[in-house]
């Protein structure tokens, strides 16, 4: 456990608490935290979740911005659900990027794990952008994918990492609990 892992652990148990808040200051404090563990995860050789983390950076910047001027009045987002069809679509989505970042990253690369890490990668995009579009369905899409996550870290002997992932489970739970109550959803 290094000094840079530990402080981005801290920084994202913080995110992820303020984001079930749906405090907006889960973005600028999850920016740094992606960034700190894109350079863990080049550091161990898991090359998905470095990328990851990069595409996170971005996906950083248009959830602030989501939250702050998107919605149907440009007012920030309110919780809501996806249709059957939006919940259909994005999960094709992942499953292809997964297909297809695994193929690439077992074919030409010395990945620890292509395809899980794959896997993990491109589902792990689909909960983010359901959390910057706030979703209820991110929360337990984020659950099934940081369960994996903990099995995949504690592989990696990333223990400090696969902690923060096995609370970042016990905030989804809560975050499902907090967002299902979100005034938006009550007369759903």
């Amino acid at each position: 456990m290094s000094p840079l892992e530990l402080c981005a652990a801290t920084l994202g148990v913080i995110a992820v608490w303020l984001t079930v808040k749906q405090n907006i200051w889960c973005w600028p404090i999850g920016l740094v935290m992606v960034s700190m563990y894109s350079w863990i995860f080049f550091e161990v050789k898991l090359y998905s979740d470095m990328l990851l983390q990069v595409v996170y950076a971005v996906l950083q910047l248009y959830g602030w911005w989501q939250w702050k001027n998107g919605g149907d009045r440009h007012q920030g987002r309110e919780v809501s659900r996806l249709s059957g069809a939006g919940l259909a679509f994005s999960l094709l989505v992942g499953a292809a990027g997964s297909l297809g970042l695994g193929y690439v990253m077992a074919t030409y690369t010395d990945a620890a794990a292509p395809w899980l890490d794959a896997a993990l990668t491109g589902f792990s995009l689909v909960a983010q952008v359901w959390m910057a579009q706030k979703r209820l369905e991110c929360w337990p899409l984020w659950f099934t994918l940081d369960v994996v996550f903990v099995g995949l870290f504690v592989h990696k002997e990333l223990y400090l990492t696969a902690g923060l992932y096995g609370l970042f489970c016990l905030l989804a739970l809560h975050g499902w609990q907090s967002w299902r109550r979100a005034p938006a959803l009550a007369g759903a």
